[in-house]
């Protein structure tokens, strides 16, 4: 009397490619889920550079005069490090517009705001003042 094996299974070959496809996809998931959680904390960190320079642009004008030069600082406990750059802004097409004595002045700044050690991790902002005399 022979016997008729019945049981279907899954053979040791079949385990072992299920296995690797598993593991392959994990990797691919978790190498996805690391590149957005670094998207992530990158935006919030430009996000919250963007809403410090915009301070430091603010307190340019609360401080009064403009004058050309260079001005460092830090912020949130020195992990913002910004540099503005104050320069006389002059176009040729302005010239014959604006009266040069005693006249209002436009001044270009240029403000470079970083945070941490990449080359991502800055923000650069430029602005035109104008300054009325007095």
């Amino acid at each position: 009397m022979t016997r008729q094996s019945s049981q279907a299974g899954y053979t040791l070959l079949e385990v072992v490619i299920a296995f690797g496809v598993l593991a392959l996809a994990l990797t691919l998931l978790l190498g996805i889920l690391t590149h957005s959680s670094r998207q992530v904390r990158w935006a919030g960190d430009a996000g919250r550079a963007a809403l410090l320079a915009q301070s430091v642009l603010d307190q340019v004008d609360v401080d009064g005069a403009l004058r050309p030069g260079e001005r460092e600082g830090s912020l949130d406990e020195g992990r913002y490090h910004w540099t503005l750059h104050v320069s006389r802004w002059r176009d040729p097409a302005l010239r014959q517009m604006l009266p040069t004595a005693g006249g209002p002045r436009l001044y270009r700044l240029d403000l470079s705001m970083r945070w941490g050690g990449g080359p991502r991790e800055r923000l650069d902002l430029h602005s035109l003042r104008l300054q009325q005399p007095g």
